[in-house]
């Protein structure tokens, strides 16, 4: 595991003073969307104000431990309900889970939220709700969710989502936008170097920091997932894929290696780190397609050993 220097690793400098202001100035809205890319802290921003906002009513209480542990009565949770499920069994890890496209939202769950706000707040003047990747409501849950905001209530509602599209115009409307933008690659590394404990680091001589960086497409959560993964791969792995591989033997020998060594999330992000290093040295698009269709036969987990074993050698045999 990598060591975090500081518990404020995923916050977003320009998000986190915006809504500073927005509990300085007294001015909370009641509903607010969190919108960026996976792995932006849009979650760990919204607890940070959650806990804020908390404050301002209740000082004395110890705000910070009961959000962490979900048990502030005035405060609710709300997560597509195969991810609660799988939470709630003991076996919940939010970075390893691959969405299978049947996670969704209820109604049930939405209308829980009215019941929640129908009861009078215990240690606060507004209950507030977050609802986690709130693109996933289904359409009964989105029409619920709409007539909730419309009424007057004592409520506060944090929508996160990587995919406004995909969110009801009218929920939108009635919500704040509070954008999370990629970081640059300067910010990555300043967070890579100021965070995190690089002495921990598999120092391959094969592979560079940048290669991580330009990995993590701007994400500061991905970027710490790139390193855990890469911290994991053996250098046998690693030694054989600083270029295309022309040798049939080799690629079958490498090919069965990875599909025995790695699950399918490290599969994935190797051919990430893989796309950054050859392009970087081919320049060849061709290529970089081959290993994108790659990542969604590894995505579909239909026999990789074989998908990796077609791309590398259809790769092989172009002249690159």
């Amino acid at each position: 595991m990598i060591e975090v220097k500081k518990n404020n690793f995923f916050l977003n400098e320009e998000v986190n003073t915006f809504l500073k202001n927005i509990i300085k100035n007294k001015s909370l809205a009641n509903g607010y969307i969190f919108y960026g890319a996976e792995g932006l802290g849009k979650k760990q921003t919204a607890l940070q104000f959650i806990k804020e906002i908390f404050k301002q009513y209740s000082p004395s209480e110890n705000v910070e431990e009961k959000i962490t542990n979900n048990n502030h009565p005035d405060f609710l949770i709300i997560e597509p309900d195969s991810l609660s499920a799988t939470k709630s069994s003991g076996s919940f890890d939010l970075e390893k889970t691959i969405k299978s496209g049947s996670e969704i939202i209820k109604i049930a769950q939405i209308r829980n939220i009215k019941t929640f706000l129908s009861q009078k707040s215990i240690n606060s003047e507004k209950k507030i709700v977050l609802i986690i990747d709130a693109h996933l409501l289904n359409e009964a849950a989105s029409n619920c969710l709409l007539k909730t905001l419309e009424e007057p209530s004592n409520g506060i509602f944090i929508l996160l989502t990587s995919k406004l599209n995909l969110l009801l115009d009218t929920i939108i409307s009635r919500c704040q936008i509070v954008r999370f933008r990629s970081f640059s690659s300067k910010q990555i590394k300043s967070i890579l170097k100021e965070y995190l404990d690089t002495s921990k680091f598999n120092r391959n001589s094969n592979f560079k920091f940048d290669d991580l960086i330009k990995s993590a497409n701007g994400s500061p959560n991905q970027l710490l997932r790139n390193i855990e993964i890469w911290n994991d791969f053996s250098d046998e792995i690693i030694n054989k894929l600083d270029s295309p591989i022309k040798n049939s033997l080799e690629i079958l020998e490498i090919s069965k290696l990875i599909s025995e060594k790695l699950e399918i999330d490290q599969q994935i992000y190797l051919v990430n780190l893989i796309q950054n290093i050859w392009w970087s040295k081919t320049k060849n698009i061709d290529l970089i397609k081959k290993l994108e269709n790659l990542k969604s036969l590894l995505r579909q987990n239909i026999q990789p050993r074989l998908a990796w074993e077609i791309t590398f050698l259809k790769i092989s045999m172009k002249d690159i």
